[in-house]
């Protein structure tokens, strides 16, 4: 039980991957496994010079390939190792593999990924193309819209991973916040540690004294219900996240949910995205709102598991919708999040709410306010009924 003490931290200057590694060094995992790729390099080769300095006990593991760094990591883990990894973009799609074997055995590996655009053609810029590509990979995903989050993000994942025993990565947008320096407020070791605990896996391979069978072939007569329990895991996780997220406010003073709402219990237009383009969206809607307008933002925090239940009450009292993505699916329709959002609503009966999908940002390309503005003058038009919303994903500051 976590008493209402609001923990005092140490206000710092630092960048995203900064952060988290702090986190990590406070966290002190048993092993780390990683091979570096920018703009996530920082991250384990901050980490490697604190298991270098002695400052912690880690065993830090330089693998030849990120597909080999999640294959290290899983082995700990499977070991009954307290067990993280960092990576992104290409280096994420290496993992790919291994990504759900991880899931698929129900192992609480937390991740600290960097979003960034794939190839080809190369980028090593900001999307959020990755992790959407592993949407479905059985890992839960959590968004930071700024360094701050990045950091309590990582520090309540591994709660969530350990209680729900499932694998999660935690983001930041590649260099909007992995290299961008801002103030941090980082808490005391010795409460980051009473709130993470000590790991007491339930089951694990070295257990001599319980030896058991991980990772057998498992065909028609039992598969299926496998991957139903991790299915039903990933919807269980919810109240995991929430119930961590409680407690973390009782030790630090900072409230999280499944997602964000900013000016929104009111709003007649509203924009929903994910990570730190939110930072810029909120600037935008104070400006409408001191204008009359009701416009509102829904920042999603977690993506999965999505809040689907949640967001759909949030969201059907809103006249006009537009979803940002920061990824396109490339299906030949619609976009991750805008499809998750519209599903959603569709399954509940919820046909109010005009809702239109934008993919923005890719490459690192510029989001600016006055594109933000443009959006919510649509979303007005919408709403009273001036112009009716596209059927087809729309594309913000590209060329056409």
């Amino acid at each position: 039980m976590i008493k209402t003490v609001f923990s005092k931290g140490k206000i710092v200057a630092k960048t995203g991957n900064e952060v988290m590694a702090e986190a990590m060094r406070q966290i002190e995992p048993d092993v780390v496994a990683a091979y570096p790729i920018t703009p996530a390099t920082e991250i384990v080769q901050i980490f490697s010079q604190f298991v270098a300095d002695g400052i912690v006990k880690s065993e830090y593991i330089a693998v030849e390939s990120e597909h080999s760094a999640m294959s290290a990591t899983i082995a700990a883990s499977a070991a009954g190792a307290r067990a993280m990894t960092g990576t992104s973009s290409q280096g994420l799609c290496l993992m790919w593999e291994m990504l759900y074997i991880a899931s698929g055995l129900r192992l609480p590996i937390v991740m600290a990924e960097v979003n960034r655009a794939i190839s080809a053609p190369l980028n090593i810029h900001g999307d959020q193309s990755d992790t959407m590509g592993a949407r479905d990979s059985g890992w839960i995903q959590i968004y930071s819209e700024n360094s701050q989050e990045a950091y309590d993000n990582m520090i309540q994942a591994i709660r969530i991973a350990e209680k729900a025993k499932l694998p999660t990565l935690v983001t930041t947008d590649g260099f909007i916040i992995s290299h961008c320096m801002e103030v941090v407020e980082l808490y005391p070791d010795a409460d980051v540690k009473a709130f993470v605990g000590i790991y007491k896996p339930e089951r694990y391979l070295l257990d001599t004294k319980r030896p058991y069978t991980l990772g057998s072939v498992d065909l028609q007569d039992y598969y299926f219900e496998h991957r139903y329990q991790l299915a039903q895991a990933m919807r269980d996780s919810k109240d995991i996240i929430l119930n961590v997220a409680k407690d973390f406010e009782k030790m630090f003073g900072r409230k999280y949910e499944m997602y964000e709402k900013f000016m929104f219990d009111d709003a007649e237009i509203a924009i929903v995205v994910i990570g730190s383009t939110a930072g810029t969206i909120k600037v935008v809607v104070e400006e409408l709102r001191e204008k009359g307008i009701k416009a509102g933002l829904l920042k999603i925090r977690v993506f999965r598991p999505f809040p689907t239940k949640q967001i759909v009450k949030d969201l059907s009292h809103v006249k006009a919708i537009a979803v940002l993505d920061r990824a396109d699916s490339c299906s030949g329709a619609f976009a991750p999040i805008y499809a998750d959002i519209v599903s959603s609503l569709y399954a509940a009966g919820i046909t109010i709410p005009k809702v239109v999908n934008y993919v923005y940002g890719l490459g690192g390309r510029e989001i600016n306010t006055k594109h933000i503005v443009d959006v919510y003058e649509i979303l007005a038009k919408i709403a009273s009924g001036v112009q009716k919303p596209t059927s087809q994903v729309e594309y913000i500051n590209v060329r056409k």
